[in-house]
């Protein structure tokens, strides 16, 4: 039997509208030892990532004589589905997502600006609890800012499915595992471009117009969350510089 979504009354089990985002937290220069980190929280969904780079490549036969090469490790803590029986993704299913944060990143990055160079981005789910590919999208956003490395726009990513007749916003956990279509989209915000579209089962035609909306909406939101903490973040910097 199908674990009911959304109330009659229009709420989830969580206490959220279909159209609301978990709450989130975002921390940036966590560690001294890489240009860039960040640690980000999308409800008990806890990302950390760390990014090193522009740098000479470890293995020359990555040189690229244009451009910068953008390096992905993505890993799951042996913890991070907590008591859950349900089985982490395999190795092969780590090598697709970090193809796809690699595929994503090179659309953002001004790669050009560093030829024979390697930007090393290494990802950890501390913590899962739905919407990893979008949490760990939006935590690598945070982390290339952190380290300073051009970028044409932010990436912001967000995850809906579509239940009964409406989407909603931001899965979690339990909503993922009642095996409704979900959709997975990253963009930059400035121009609204698609960089990624992920879905997870089958999505009816009609249903993914709205469905991809809703996702785009939740995609601004995170920006716009993003942005406020960066501008923040710089501010208090600011302030806590000594002066010359």
């Amino acid at each position: 039997m199908r674990r009911e979504i959304v109330s009659p009354e229009g709420f989830r089990q969580d206490g959220r509208r279909p159209e609301e985002l978990r709450r989130s937290h975002f921390r940036t220069s966590l560690f001294q030892q890489v240009d860039g980190s960040a640690y980000v929280e999308q409800g008990n969904t806890q990302c950390l990532v760390t990014v090193s780079g522009p740098r000479e490549p470890q293995m020359r036969s990555k040189s690229l004589p244009d451009r910068a090469v953008v390096t992905v490790e993505y890993a799951v803590a042996p913890f991070s589905a907590g008591e859950r029986k349900g089985p982490l993704r395999t190795n092969r299913a780590h090598t697709e997502v970090a193809a796809s944060l690699q595929a994503t990143f090179e659309a953002a990055i001004m790669t050009t600006l560093f030829p024979r160079s390697e930007i090393m981005i290494c990802v950890q789910m501390v913590q899962l609890d739905g919407s990893a590919l979008a949490t760990a999208i939006n935590a690598v956003s945070l982390a290339i800012i952190d380290a300073g490395i051009p970028v044409t726009d932010y990436v912001t990513a967000c995850s809906a499915g579509y239940i009964g007749s409406d989407p909603v916003l931001d899965l979690n956990y339990l909503e993922e595992s009642a095996g409704m279509p979900q959709l997975t989209l990253a963009l930059l915000p400035r121009t609204r471009k698609i960089v990624t579209m992920a879905m997870e089962q089958k999505l009816h035609l009609d249903h993914l117009e709205p469905t991809a909306e809703m996702c785009e909406e939740g995609c601004l939101q995170m920006y716009q969350q993003m942005n406020a903490y960066i501008a923040s973040a710089s501010k208090l910097a600011t302030l806590i510089t000594p002066s010359a």
